[in-house]
């Protein structure tokens, strides 16, 4: 089937299609940011953890270092923790959707290709 064969809308079927997997895959690469975050704030949560209540902790602010109190560092670390969870379940939960999505065009493109007409919705 040649491109001018191809009927407008399987052309927009197949159009919705590439534009859920270019989400789906900019999903993917916000969730494995997000888990990298998660992380490196593990990693410095167990640090914090490792020194004592008054030794210098400095946060990074912009271009510069803003000394802090460790269990203040330590409470901002959790509340991002906290938002990258739901982030993440968001996220999770748009990679099940768009997933589910994609299968189901799929198929309706199949469908269309094997019997050259439109499916029925």
């Amino acid at each position: 089937m040649s491109r001018e064969e191809v009927p407008p809308w399987l052309r927009e079927q197949l159009a919705r299609f590439e534009q859920s997997q270019r989400n789906l895959q900019a999903i993917l690469a916000q969730k494995q940011q997000i888990e990298l975050e998660v992380s490196e704030i593990e990693r410095a949560t167990a640090e914090l953890k490792k020194i004592g209540p008054e030794d210098t902790v400095y946060k990074h602010v912009g271009s510069i270092l803003i000394k802090v109190k460790r269990d203040d560092m330590l409470k901002d670390l959790e509340e991002k923790r906290e938002i990258d969870n739901t982030r993440s379940t968001i996220l999770a939960k748009q990679e099940t959707r768009l997933k589910e999505s994609i299968k189901e065009l799929q198929a309706k493109i199949n469908e269309a290709l094997r019997s050259k007409s439109p499916p029925s919705t």
